[in-house]
Order: C-alpha cells, then sequence, then structure tokens
C-alpha cells in the first residue's frame, strides 16, 4: 500500500521529466518545466529525492534529476527541516551514497556533494571525515576520493547563505585546515596500496583539489610526486595527472616562497622535455596538448624566475619553444601564448636587459615558428578546397591567425619591429626568387608561402614607427607587384592598410599603393574589393593631407564605385573620401561637400520614391544606408570657423535638413530609417555644436513631431544631444537658448507620458530605455528646473510603472535614473558639484529647496517603489541589475530611512502566505533597523540583496500573479 502510494506521489515528476525529453511542443515543456522547477522548492521535494533514488525501477535521468534536487535542497532549504532530523538525513544520504558508490557516477558525484554541503551546515558533526570513511568502507575507494575531493570544492567556492560569516570561517576551519595533514597521508596511504590505486584518476583529482589547503611544498616533498609524474605515461590518468601538475605549479607563483619547491619540481619537469618529440611523431593530439600545457603552466609561473636566472631556466624556455616547433596541428601552440606575452613584460624592462639579451635568439625562432604556423593548408591540386569544405574549420584557422599576430608584436617589443620585418620580407624576397618567374593569371605556385608573410606583415603593422626606414622601403614595392592571386591580393592589400601612417611620412610611396588599391575595386573576388575599401579609408583618413589636392579626381572613382559596393564598404569609401573633404580650405568646403553630397541625395530620393511602395523592407533598408552615409560625411567634414562666422558646413546641412525631415515624415513606421536620420540629425549637433543653432528650431520641430508620430525612441535619443550641447552654462550659449531647449525637453517628456498612458510598458521597452537614458541627462543639465517641475512626479510615476519590465537594457536605464534622481535629495547628488562658469572652480553644493523637492517626491511616491524594487528582485528583475535595484533602496534609506524601513516592512507583509518563514519577517527587520540607527546603510543594502535572494531560490513566481504587489498600469492625463 504505502509503495503503491508513494508510486503514485513521483509519477507527476517522472511524466514532468519524461515531457521535457520528448519530441512535444514548446507550450508544453514549459509546463513541464514550471512543474518541476515548483516541486523542486517545496517541501515534498525530500521525501520524493529518496523514493526516486531508492526505487531500483527509476530510470537514470530521473536518478540525477532527484539527486540535484537534494543538494540544492541542502543547499538552500535545509531550515525546512527540524534540526533534530539532520543526522536521519545525515544517515539517509550516506546509505544512497553507499548505494550508487560503483555509479553512475553524475548520480554519485550529486550526492557527494549532497553530504559535503550537510557536513558544512550541520555544526554539530566534528568527525566528518573518519564517519565517511568507516561508512563507505575500503572497498568503496573511487566513492571516498570523490567526496574528498568535492568538499574542499564546496566548502571554498560555495556560497552557504545559512551560515554567518564567523560560522563559516570556524567551520571551513573545522573541515579544511584542520584535516590536511590527515588527507594528505590518507592519499599516500592510498597510493601505495597498490598499482591500480597509483593509476586511479580519482587520486590525482582529490590531490589537485586539496592543494586549496595542503601546501605544494608538502605535496612535492612526499611520494606522491613520484606517483603523479609516473602516472603521465598511463593513458587512463593522463590528463587528471596533468591537471594536478599544473594545479601544484600555479601554487608556486611566489617564487621567493616557493624556492625550495621549484628546485625540486623543476628537474622532473624538464625530464618531460624527451616526449614533446616522440608525442609530436606519434600523432597522439591530445597527450601532445597536455605535456605543453606543463610547460606552458611552468613558464606563467616561473616567468620572473625565467627573467632573474635566464641561464638556469634557459631549457625550460626552449622546451616551450619546441613545442610551439612540433604543433603541425596547431592545437596546442595557443597554449604557449600567454606566456610569451608574459615573458615579453618582465623582460622588456630596463632591470631584465641582460634576459632580453640572452632570449633574443629564442624570440627570433619563435616570428619564423609562428610565420610557418600562418601558412593556409596546401591541398592536392589547384582548385582543392583549403579546408575540405568545413567552413567552421576555416573561419577558427583565421581567427587562430589574428592570435599568432599578437605573438608576433610581443616579438617586436623584444628583438625590435626592423628584425621581425625583415624575417617577413626575406620570406617575400625568397618567394618572388624562387617562384615568381613561374607565376601565372591561372596558376600561383605554392602561394601559401607568400601569403603567410604578407599577413605577418599586416599584424605587425601596429608597432611600426612611421619613422621606420630599413625594411618597408624595400618591401612596399614589392608588395604592389605581386601575382594576381585571390588570397594573394587580399592580404597585399590589408597588409598596406596597416601602414598608411609610414605612406604619410613617405608620400613617394602613395601613388603605387594607391594605384594598387583603387584596382582591388575592378576584382572579381568580393573579398578583395572589400579589402580595397576599408584599405582606402585608412588611406583617406591617414594620407589625407597628401590627397588634398586629388578630391575632384576621387570624386569620379567614388561615383563609379559605390553602387557596386556592399553597405559596409560603401561607408568605409565615404569616410575615406569625407577625410579628404575636412583637409579642404574653409573656403572649398561648402562646394565640394555638394559635389560628393548631392548625388548622394539624389540617389536617397529615388530610392525613398521606390521604397514607399514598396511591400519588402529591402529598399527601405537602402534608404537607411544612404542616410548613412550622409551621417559619415557629417560626422568627418567639420571645418574650423569662428563663431562670427557662418559654417560651410552647416549651410549645406541646411540644404539637406528638409529632405531628412520628409523621408522622416513618410517613413514612420520603418526604424531603420528613423534611426539613420535620427543619428545624422544627433551628429549635426554634435559635429557643429552652437553653429547648428540656425537650424535648431527646424530640428527640435522636427524631432517633437517625430516623436509624437511614430513614438520611436531614436527622436530622444537625439533630443538629448540638443540637451547637452545647449544646456545652461554651455559656451556661446545664452540663457535664453538654454531655456528653450529645456521647454522642448518638457514637451518631449510630455508626448512620452502620453504613450505611456496609451500602451503598456512592455510595448515600449526601447523607448522607456532612450527616455530614461535622456532624463538621466536632462538631471545633470537642468535638474534645477526638472526637479521643481510639476512633471517630475509623473515621470517618477513612469518610472515606477517602468520595473515592470523583465528585459536587462531599460530596467538599468530606468534604475540608474532613479538612482540619481535620489541623489538629489541628499548633499552629494551624482552629478559635477564644480561651478564651471567660476573661474576659481569651486565647488557648488545642492541647494536645500531641491534636497526637500525630492523627498517630497519620494514621501509621494516611495511606498510603490519600494513594493516595485523588491518585487523585481524577489521574482522579475534579470540578475545583471541587482546592484543598481539594491542601490535606488540604498539611496531610499538615505534619503528618508524611517519611512523606508516602514514601506520595507509592508512590502513584505504583502508576500504571497507561507513563502516566507516565521519570525524572517522580525529578523530582517531588527537587523535593518540596528544599521540604519549607527548609519551603516551599506549594510543594509547587503541585508536586502541577501533577503531577495534567499527568497528567489526558495519561491517560484506566482503564475496568477503577485497578488497585493501587483503593479498598477501608470495613468496620465496631461
Amino acid at each position: 500500500m504505502a509503495s503503491r502510494r508513494n508510486s503514485s506521489n513521483v509519477e507527476p515528476i517522472l511524466a514532468a521529466l519524461a515531457t521535457m525529453q520528448a519530441n512535444v511542443e514548446r507550450s508544453q515543456k514549459s509546463q513541464a518545466h514550471a512543474y518541476l522547477e515548483k516541486f523542486q522548492k517545496s517541501p515534498e521535494a525530500w521525501k520524493e529525492t529518496h523514493v526516486l533514488l531508492s526505487s531500483p525501477n527509476t530510470v537514470a535521468e530521473a536518478k540525477l534529476f532527484a539527486a540535484t534536487t537534494l543538494k540544492g535542497k541542502i543547499t538552500y532549504d535545509l531550515d525546512q527541516l527540524p534540526r533534530e532530523s539532520l543526522p536521519s538525513l545525515r544517515d539517509s544520504v550516506l546509505n544512497l551514497l553507499i548505494s550508487y558508490s560503483e555509479g553512475p557516477r553524475p548520480v554519485r558525484t550529486q550526492l557527494c556533494v549532497c553530504l559535503a554541503n550537510l557536513a558544512m551546515q550541520m555544526l554539530e558533526w566534528k568527525d566528518v571525515l573518519s564517519h565517511v570513511g568507516s561508512a563507505l568502507g575500503d572497498s568503496a575507494g573511487d566513492c571516498i576520493l570523490e567526496f574528498l575531493k568535492v568538499l574542499p570544492e564546496e566548502v571554498t567556492e560555495g556560497r552557504r547563505i545559512n551560515l554567518t560569516e564567523d560560522e563559516l570561517i570556524n567551520r571551513t576551519k573545522e573541515l579544511l585546515e584542520d584535516n590536511a595533514s590527515q588527507v594528505l597521508a590518507l592519499l599516500v596511504q592510498y597510493s601505495r596500496s597498490s598499482a591500480t590505486a597509483a593509476l586511479n584518476p580519482r587520486l590525482y583529482e582529490c590531490i589537485s583539489s586539496w592543494l586549496r589547503e595542503i601546501p605544494a611544498a608538502d605535496v612535492v616533498s612526499s611520494p606522491l610526486l613520484d606517483a603523479i609524474v609516473s602516472s603521465l605515461s598511463n593513458e587512463g590518468s593522463f590528463d587528471a595527472s596533468v591537471d594536478c601538475i599544473c594545479t601544484i605549479l600555479r601554487d608556486t607563483r611566489e617564487i621567493d616562497e616557493s624556492f625550495e619547491v621549484i628546485q625540486r619540481i623543476y628537474p622532473r619537469i624538464l625530464s618531460l622535455r624527451t616526449k614533446i618529440a616522440q608525442v609530436a611523431d606519434s600523432g597522439d593530439l591530445e597527450t601532445y596538448k597536455g605535456i605543453a600545457r606543463i610547460f606552458a603552466e611552468a613558464g606563467e609561473a616561473w616567468v620572473v624566475m625565467i627573467a632573474r636566472l635566464p641561464t638556469e631556466f634557459n631549457d625550460l624556455v626552449e622546451s616551450i619553444l619546441e613545442c610551439c616547433g612540433r604543433d603541425q596541428d596547431r592545437d596546442a601552440i595557443a597554449l604557449t601564448f600567454l606566456f610569451w606575452y608574459e615573458l615579453k613584460q618582465i623582460i622588456t624592462l630596463e632591470r631584465y636587459k641582460e634576459a632580453r639579451a640572452h632570449y633574443a635568439g629564442v624570440f627570433g625562432k619563435l616570428v619564423d615558428i609562428m610565420i610557418k604556423h600562418l601558412e593556409y593548408p596546401n591541398p592536392d591540386g589547384d582548385n582543392a578546397d583549403l579546408f575540405d569544405g568545413d567552413r567552421e574549420q576555416e573561419e577558427k584557422f583565421r581567427e587562430f591567425r589574428h592570435q599568432m599576430g599578437d605573438v608576433l608584436k610581443d616579438c617586436c617589443d623584444v628583438i625590435t619591429v626592423t628584425e621581425c620585418l625583415g624575417k617577413s620580407f626575406n620570406l617575400i624576397q625568397r618567394w618572388i626568387t624562387t617562384y615568381g618567374p613561374q607565376a601565372t593569371s591561372i596558376s600561383v605556385p605554392h602561394w601559401q608561402e607568400l601569403e603567410a608573410p604578407l599577413f605577418s606583415m599586416r599584424a605587425m603593422g601596429r608597432m611600426v614607427s612611421p619613422e621606420e626606414s630599413v625594411v618597408l622601403r624595400q618591401v612596399i614595392p614589392l608588395i604592389v607587384q605581386i601575382p594576381d592571386h585571390e588570397k594573394l591580393r587580399f592580404q597585399a592589400i590589408m597588409a598596406l592598410a596597416r601602414y598608411t601612417d609610414w605612406t604619410a611620412q613617405h608620400p613617394e610611396f602613395l601613388q603605387p599603393q594607391l594605384k594598387f588599391i583603387i584596382a582591388g575595386f575592378s576584382h572579381s573576388s568580393k573579398e578583395v574589393v572589400r579589402a580595397a575599401a576599408l584599405a582606402f579609408k585608412f588611406f583617406g583618413t591617414d594620407c589625407r593631407k597628401l590627397l588634398e589636392s586629388n578630391v575632384t579626381e576621387l570624386h569620379s572613382f567614388y561615383e563609379s564605385a559605390l553602387d557596386g559596393l556592399p553597405p559596409m564598404s560603401q561607408e568605409e569609401i565615404t569616410e575615406g573620401v569625407a577625410c579628404i573633404i575636412s583637409i579642404q580650405h574653409t573656403d572649398k568646403i561648402y562646394d565640394t561637400f555638394k559635389l560628393y553630397c548631392d548625388p548622394v541625395i539624389k540617389r536617397l530620393m529615388s530610392q525613398a520614391n521606390e521604397a514607399r511602395d514598396a511591400r519588402d523592407d529591402v529598399s527601405k533598408l537602402a534608404v537607411a544606408d544612404y542616410v548613412q552615409l550622409l551621417t559619415i560625411f557629417v560626422q568627418n567634414i567639420q571645418p574650423y570657423v569662428s563663431p562670427q562666422e557662418e559654417n560651410p558646413a552647416v549651410k549645406y546641412c541646411q540644404e539637406i535638413l528638409p529632405v531628412l525631415s520628409t523621408i522622416a515624415e513618410n517613413f514612420t513606421n520603418s526604424t531603420p530609417i528613423l534611426e539613420r536620420v535620427c543619428r545624422c540629425w544627433r551628429y549635426m549637433v554634435l559635429s557643429y555644436r552652437t553653429a547648428i543653432l540656425p537650424l535648431l528650431p527646424t530640428l527640435a520641430q522636427q524631432l517633437a513631431s517625430g516623436f509624437e508620430n511614430s513614438r520611436q525612441g531614436c527622436f530622444l535619443w537625439a533630443t538629448d544631444s540638443v540637451l547637452r550641447e545647449f544646456a545652461d552654462g554651455a559656451e556661446f550659449v545664452d540663457p535664453s537658448t538654454s531655456q528653450a531647449i529645456y521647454n522642448f525637453f518638457e514637451q518631449q517628456a510630455l508626448a512620452f507620458l502620453r504613450i505611456m498612458n496609451d500602451l503598456p510598458a512592455e510595448e515600449l521597452p526601447d523607448v522607456i530605455e532612450d527616455f530614461f537614458r535622456l532624463l538621466i541627462d536632462a538631471l545633470i543639465y537642468y535638474h534645477q528646473q526638472l526637479l521643481v517641475s510639476p512633471v517630475c512626479q509623473h515621470i517618477l510615476s513612469a518610472s515606477i510603472s517602468a520595473l515592470t519590465l523583465q528585459q536587462e537594457l531599460p530596467l538599468t536605464a530606468t534604475l540608474h535614473f532613479l538612482r540619481d534622481l535620489l541623489s538629489y535629495g541628499t548633499d552629494h547628488p551624482n552629478s559635477s558639484n564644480f561651478d564651471h562658469r567660476d573661474d576659481t572652480q569651486t565647488l557648488r553644493g545642492n541647494p536645500l529647496h531641491i534636497q526637500q523637492a525630492v523627498k517630497g517626491l519620494v514621501v509621494a511616491q516611495g511606498e510603490p517603489l519600494v513594493q516595485r524594487i523588491l518585487a523585481g528582485m524577489m521574482f522579475t528583475f534579470p540578475r545583471d541589475c541587482f546592484q543598481d535595484a539594491s542601490g535606488v533602496l540604498l539611496s531610499l534609506f538615505e534619503v528618508v530611512p524611517q519611512e523606508t524601513g516602514s514601506w520595507v516592512k509592508g512590502t513584505i507583509s504583502m508576500l504571497p502566505a507561507g513563502s516566507i518563514r516565521t519570525g524572517e519577517t522580525d529578523r530582517l527587520m531588527n537587523a535593518v533597523g540596528t544599521k540604519v540607527q549607527v548609519g551603516d546603510l551599506r549594510k543594509v543594502r547587503v541585508l536586502l540583496q541577501d533577503f531577495t535572494t534567499t527568497y528567489r531560490r526558495r519561491n517560484v513566481a506566482p503564475r496568477e500573479g503577485l497578488g497585493r504587489l501587483e503593479a498598477t498600469r501608470f495613468k496620465f492625463n496631461g
């Protein structure tokens, strides 16, 4: 009868687990997940998990679920059980562990974690290790080792919320520090018990775990070191032994304290060098990576010692270099990258200049190895796929090349850029001499051997000074003559793009390169065309002064090339020509700006007419792309003109403003177009600042009407730039203009509030984010007007309503606004306290009437604000919002401490019945009250964070809603 009853209780659990594994609709899986989540937090889970784990008929997935659930119950819900029942719980977990001592291992591991967590919280259990050992018996060696492994991990890494800080410290000492010598002796004894035991990977996993407590010196001086090194020869224990050695090495990073340990272990590490060649020849990739990892970890741990004693540690560095050189599959070499970087960082210091000279040869060889590894594969046949159709492998290789490029940069720091570049130049020259005469338009022999040094030159470009005068003068004339092979042409163009700074200082090399780049726009390969566009951008940016006189002839190139390029490449060549326009004399700016942009405007208008009647979004995206080109011109063409003169760029912007306004009015439902138009307007303000004043009335009108008609947040984003540039006290801005801008801001705020009244917050996440980011700046520049304005109370109400959202970005913006707003209720607001209109830069206090205004707002709406913050932290907020949410509570306690305490207590009393333990509210509020009285508000923040985190772990948000904590809909009648 009892068995039948137990079976019926677990049947819904098994059914839900089966649903999660089955190929069913998402709604069914969601229901099953919700049921299982609720079950895991229920008191009934204590019994049912034991039933599932005790039944021999339970499937493996259900057993693992039950063990995982039991772990969660012990970790977070132990107070659901009477204290006197804990010994029986311990015994039942031990019995389960005995049952699963032979596996399955995932279940056994979870049960070991259960026992470790119980040992952590069961303070009266003093003989943990001896009790567990005697209960499991000598035959359960793996099980005991697994428990020993997880114990330090759970104690040191797991956060035990049910223990005080003092209890945690004392219990850690009892379980780990006081048992360290006993565990070491036990592990030594086990390793000597049999040949099989000495090769057991569980032994070395356990040693690695206890190295948190057992000093590495004790392990190295014990017989365990011989066992660890010997086990590297066994395939089954190899990985665990590698991990163990690496853990020991990391423990010797304090080289002065660990000098004797290093002396003991260094010869044992060097003895592994013979394995490098053996394993490389055998093709055993995983073993090769393990050996390379040991050498790399040793190098990282002892890098300071390597710099201090270069002769003594030369063999170690040579071993790491050998690991790089023999890694034909390029799978282990990445393990060494951090070592080369850290060694470079140290030996380039003046005090280690002797080590730098000593290791110069090693770094020279490293350059050769890296360039060789940069080569593409060499498949059979001229047209064979380089990666046999494996695009993922190809992408991985591309990313990996850039990592190797970083190592080449490190080499440049050690042995100089000229020497590194010289190696690339020699390889290019050698290929030209050897294979150049054999190259034809359809076949380029061994092109990989030329492409790799070209890539290396590209990778090292950032390290090269514009004054370099040895290698580049010889290599650039060779680059512009390389054969027309897709990979070679692409890499050559990209390499030239990295040396535009140098070319700007050496104008005699500009025209051949520019001709080579422009020819790339006609190439059949799209990759080469994209590379040419990117290179042209850099040439236009860095060589603008040299190209100033070419602006007219470049216009014909720009016009002919633009329409055949993808959008990103269009933007890149536009930036290049815009930079050249920007260097023109002021009296030529308007005509040149117009020369280049009028054709873009014609394309824009034509595309807009076509897009109005189009059913798809492709033509609308094309409109947005053309607007983006205009924005790039505006961003880069910023002539210096005195405030008394007309700005020629603004003059042209005045001509195109009606076109942009018309597009915004005609495409109110196209987010990409509106965002690009607003971005263009925003950069008009940022680029020309107060010179844009003649356009400001029209621009403000367009921003206001556009926001009201489209309800898109991008108009608020553009408004923000106006708000900042024309703030009170800004240079060349009179007070009447600043006041007009504030009035414009209030108009936008009222429009937003009306939108919030019409639509629920869930439908406006992006608009809410943009609005509250706008408000953050409004508080900085206009807090004196905003905080005493009647609109502020409605804004605060809207922010409370916005806290019902569950998306991180709008929530973060809202919480940041609230923190800034509340800070004005104190004498230290979150903004600059310097009066910039005062030449003495004196501190400016927060006026008392501002503080009182904020306190009035808080008193009026603090209760619903506290409710929304706490409800969010307990049920709905994403994890990354917790810091800001608790920061709002901290600010509330700072502004009105007594009232906030009352609101917190009232909110907790509204939680669903049974979701909070008896007396927990009183304990929390007593602790909060004590900290408030002594002024320790930071501790109040921690208390509330811990409370809400604990509550969230124990409870699932009610599917029927939050009851009395449910938010009310925002209403606004303005």
